[in-house]
């Protein structure tokens, strides 16, 4: 039996846990946007909580026939997102409709949903609280929602194989689908935007990540200025003088790296990442990182540090470094080999079209909202569901 034949609803869902849409904030929002819309063009209905700064009522509109509830509050920083989280679960409580939580920073607001019978699939992102940057407090609250979103949500989405071996250790394989992160294929980027930021089309590197340790900035600055390269590295990222980190980094830097500042124009950002000669991915935890998928996507050659996370993202064609002295050493051994470049781009083609293209990302979702979409009985009860 189809859905249509067991009821007249149009086949709903509601997302939380993110800014809302259109995207501005980062890689769940990307994501919110492109599933709302994919959803919208198969004749979903899907409605989007939106973070509003201010003060006043919550209203509604649309998007591209994307229903927002939009939210506003008055507190900023991680105290807003908070209470942002708390009114958008308690609005979608009094509905039935499937919802899905990206991300588990708050997760034990989903015990309202529970309670409430809303069917919810929670997407449960990396393990934050293994984090290096957050202190005493903000690691235990990451780690009790760790555990909150594990019990409380009907279904979990990991974004990685390890991250499903992670939450294995808590609920049963059975209750978690892997899912990763799609990304655009790019095949053309304008010159100019390199150009106007003082770089050569094929000569410099990108690395586009936040100046913490965890992500390896000062080991690949330190190793890529240990000798001339006759290329630029291209740093993206807000640093600050104030910051201890920040300023060892920019110390360790040579002539030939260029910190470009925090970029947020996303076709900025696309030119720049297709029209280097690689790219280098420094993040040592975390699940699928939209960014290492985004260079796939772009065809870059991939330089990643190297731990059980990058390896299942960018595959064997990539190449891997440790430390500062592997990243020269790799480094070096690419840059004197132009082939071995032709040859990282091809696998990172490959790699890409193998899985995190967005038609199959989207797909994948969409599979699963619809084996947990709530069965109405007549009553208009939500049907049991298995914990």
């Amino acid at each position: 039996m189809t859905w249509t034949q067991m009821t007249d609803r149009p086949k709903t869902l509601r997302i939380l846990g993110t800014r809302g849409v259109p995207a501005a904030h980062g890689g769940f929002e990307t994501f919110a946007e492109h599933l709302s819309l994919h959803l919208v063009e198969r004749g979903w209905r899907v409605v989007v909580y939106c973070q509003e700064d201010g003060a006043g009522p919550m209203f509604e509109d649309r998007w591209r026939g994307v229903e927002r509830v939009r939210i506003p509050v008055r507190a900023t920083g991680p105290k807003g997102t908070v209470q942002f989280d708390w009114k958008a679960t308690l609005h979608a409580s009094h509905h039935r409709d499937l919802c899905l939580t990206l991300g588990y920073n708050t997760a034990v607001f989903c015990a309202l949903l529970r309670l409430r019978g809303v069917p919810n699939i929670i997407n449960m992102d990396g393990i934050e609280w293994s984090r290096a940057k957050w202190g005493p407090v903000a690691k235990t609250w990451f780690w009790f929602n760790d555990w909150a979103g594990c019990w409380l949500g009907d279904h979990l989405v990991a974004d990685h194989p390890q991250i499903k071996v992670h939450l294995s250790s808590r609920v049963r394989a059975d209750k978690i689908t892997t899912i990763a992160y799609g990304a655009d294929r790019i095949e053309s980027m304008p010159e100019l935007p390199v150009r106007e930021r003082g770089l050569e089309p094929g000569r410099y590197l990108t690395l586009v990540a936040r100046p913490e340790p965890e992500n390896s900035l000062l080991e690949v600055v330190q190793g890529f200025s240990a000798r001339p390269r006759g290329l630029q590295l291209a740093v993206l990222g807000n640093y600050s003088a104030d910051n201890a980190y920040h300023r060892a980094v920019q110390e360790a830097a040579g002539s030939e790296v260029k910190f470009l500042g925090a970029i947020y124009d996303k076709p900025v950002v696309q030119a720049l990442r297709f029209h280097s000669a690689a790219y280098v991915h420094g993040h040592q935890v975390g699940g699928t990182n939209p960014s290492l998928v985004e260079a796939l996507g772009a065809g870059n050659a991939v330089i990643a540090h190297d731990n059980r996370f990058n390896r299942w993202v960018a595959g064997e064609g990539a190449r891997y470094f440790g430390n500062a002295g592997s990243f020269d050493r790799v480094l070096t051994e690419v840059l004197a080999d132009p082939s071995a470049l032709e040859r990282m781009r091809a696998a990172s083609v490959r790699r890409f079209e193998d899985g995190l293209t967005w038609p199959q990302i989207l797909g994948a979702y969409e599979t699963l909202l619809l084996q947990h979409l709530p069965q109405e009985a007549g009553s208009g009860v939500v049907a049991d569901r298995k914990a």
